[in-house]
């Protein structure tokens, strides 16, 4: 299962998927948030789109930016189409890294039920 990961700068998106990487999930990271390619995130053919999301505060509080909210607007709007498209948006202010990550596996193990179990027609 290929999952990609998008998200606004320092929401946890390289964290995120050097966790599942070392969990032996195919992960990749899209810095959907730099391109104006609206859909530079389905280059890499994802089964599970994941987008991460934080406040300004929580960026700040993460990394030293020297920008403000005006810039992070244009970020979330690069990010609309995968947002739109996202099988999973994580606002991770208020999460550890491992929340992050157990609700990620827990989507992914969902998703891998709902493809082992027979279809009832």
């Amino acid at each position: 299962m290929r999952v990609v990961v998008v998200g606004v700068c320092a929401s946890g998106k390289t964290t995120l998927v050097n966790r599942l990487r070392k969990l032996g999930i195919e992960a990749y990271n899209v810095a959907q948030e730099h391109s104006g390619i609206k859909k530079l995130w389905q280059k890499r053919q994802p089964d599970i789109l994941v987008m991460l999301d934080a406040t300004l505060d929580t960026i700040r509080r993460r990394r030293s930016v020297p920008w403000g909210e005006e810039r992070l607007a244009v970020q979330r709007e690069r990010l609309r189409d995968a947002r739109a498209n996202a099988d999973l948006f994580i606002p991770t202010d208020n999460l550890t890294k491992e929340e992050v990550a157990q609700l990620v596996l827990s989507h992914i193990r969902r998703q891998q039920q709902c493809q082992q179990s027979p279809s009832q027609t």
